[in-house]
C-alpha cells in the first residue's frame, strides 16, 4: 500500500477536515428529537392567559387562566385536552409535590407533558390519547398550597422541563400573554 495520497484522496481528506472544523466552530450538536407540534390544552377558539412568572417551580412551566367577558376568572371545571397524542404515563393525586391531581402524557422520543392541579382526572395510566382528548378538568387540587383554579402545564424533554413551544409560539421565561387555542379546530 502506497503512503502517497492521490489527488482524490487529498480532496476527500481536505473536505472531511473542513466539515469537522466548521461543525465545531458552529457549535453543531447531535440532533435533538423533534418536538411534537404541541397545541394549547384547551378547546378550539378559547383564549387563555399564560404566565410563567419569575420563581415559578419548576422553571419554564406555564400557569393558564381563563377569564369571562367581564375579566373575572372562570377556569374551574373547564376541560383540559391532550396537547399532543401519546400514552398516559401517570395519572395520580400527589400530596407531597403540590401538583394535586396530575396527568403526564408521553409523546415519544423523550417528550412528555404534565397537567396539574386538576379537579378531575379523566384518563388512567396506560390509556392512549389523541390530540384533543379530554384528559381532565381545571381545578385547584394542590394538597400543599392554597391556589386559585388554574392549569399548571409543563413540556418535558428527557426528564427536564424545557421552554414550552405552544402552537409554534415560544414561551420564553417570565412572560404573561394571551393565546387562543387551535386544538382540534
Amino acid at each position: 500500500m502506497s503512503a502517497l495520497l492521490t489527488g482524490a484522496r487529498w480532496r476527500f481528506l481536505a473536505l472531511a477536515t473542513v466539515t469537522v472544523v466548521a461543525a465545531t466552530l458552529l457549535g453543531a450538536q447531535p440532533a435533538q428529537a423533534a418536538r411534537p407540534a404541541f397545541k394549547m390544552p384547551f378547546l378550539c377558539g378559547q383564549t387563555w392567559q399564560g404566565n410563567n412568572w419569575n420563581g415559578h417551580s419548576p422553571a419554564h412551566s406555564i400557569d393558564w387562566n381563563h377569564y369571562d367577558a367581564n375579566g373575572n376568572p372562570d377556569d374551574l371545571g373547564r376541560r383540559v385536552l391532550a396537547s399532543a397524542g401519546g400514552t398516559v404515563l401517570e395519572s395520580y393525586y400527589s400530596t407531597t409535590t403540590g401538583y394535586g391531581n396530575t396527568v403526564v402524557i408521553g409523546h415519544g422520543d423523550g417528550w412528555r407533558t404534565r397537567y396539574a392541579h386538576l379537579s378531575e382526572r379523566l384518563v388512567a395510566k396506560g390509556d392512549t390519547v389523541k390530540l384533543g382528548t379530554v384528559i381532565g378538568k381545571v381545578g385547584a387540587s394542590s394538597a400543599k398550597y392554597d391556589l386559585s383554579p388554574h392549569l399548571h402545564y409543563e413540556q418535558i424533554h428527557d426528564g427536564s422541563v424545557v421552554v414550552a413551544v405552544v402552537q409554534g409560539v415560544t414561551w420564553s421565561d417570565y412572560l404573561k400573554r394571551n393565546q387562543t387555542s387551535k386544538n382540534s379546530c
